[in-house]
């Protein structure tokens, strides 16, 4: 008897079953290499997957930063996401999660309006209320002109988010609804959350919106609309700017 044949024949059976292996993974797409969608990410997970998840969220209106690392700013963005689509709000991506976050990054590749070049600055008037310039728009004037309306009006929390315009009270994102709405920039409420997938990506020429799923306010020809200003000046309009980190940032179409 050749005493390397017992060896020998468990070498033979390790090959076969490695090819065996090798050509169900062929056999089966998706096997041989998983890809972003397959399995639940979460915070603290890192690697290839982290980093599709991040891009795809950057491309879906939630701007990421790129590094492979499940941590806070993505946990943050994730359930900003979450939120806006009225899904399950738990910083997780399940593979349901994946294909409607692919889906909406998929809708923000659409080539936006280029806004038009501003060139004139909102102002504020003796009594408090925002002044359009001469050359604004007639949309940006209308925003200005709705905005007025309730610069002074109560903070109410869910004012603003009715099917009327018309309430006795706004919060942040009621707010910023009834200027946009009434310019006919937007067709229904949005609540913050929603704000982070409004119109396009980036700082517009005329108008832009920050949000997250905490809070939200608008920029009009410089002029910065806020219930959190209302807090101080009993006014929304204030020409003092604030920190914009944290926050998704859009615009209007074409402004």
């Amino acid at each position: 008897m050749n005493p390397s044949t017992g060896p020998e024949r468990a070498r033979v059976s390790l090959t076969a079953a490695a090819l065996c292996a090798a050509a169900v993974a062929l056999a089966i797409p998706g096997l041989a290499e998983a890809s972003f969608g397959d399995q639940t990410l979460r915070k603290g997970d890192s690697g290839r997957d982290v980093r599709i998840l991040q891009r795809t969220l950057t491309d879906a209106g939630y701007e990421t930063g790129v590094d492979g690392q499940f941590g806070r700013e993505t946990y943050r963005n994730v359930r900003s996401f979450e939120s806006a689509e009225d899904r399950r709000v738990d910083g997780k991506v399940t593979p349901p999660d994946a294909s409607a976050l692919q889906a909406a990054a998929e809708e923000g590749e659409d080539t936006p309006e280029s806004p038009a070049p501003a060139t004139g600055k909102a102002t504020l008037g003796e009594d408090g209320l925002a002044e359009a310039p001469a050359d604004a728009p007639p949309e940006v004037k209308a925003v200005i002109e709705a905005g007025n309306e309730i610069a002074t009006a109560p903070y109410k929390y869910g004012g603003g988010h009715g099917t009327r315009l018309k309430d006795s009270g706004y919060d942040c994102s009621g707010s910023m609804s009834y200027a946009l709405r009434k310019a006919g920039l937007q067709k229904g409420a949005l609540a913050s959350g929603g704000y982070t997938r409004y119109g396009a990506a980036g700082r517009g020429a005329w108008i832009t919106t920050y949000a997250n799923s905490g809070h939200s306010y608008m920029v009009v020809a410089g002029l910065r609309f806020d219930t959190s200003s209302r807090k101080r000046t009993g006014n929304r309009w204030n020409t003092r700017g604030t920190s914009s980190r944290g926050y998704t940032v859009r615009h209007p179409d074409g402004f």
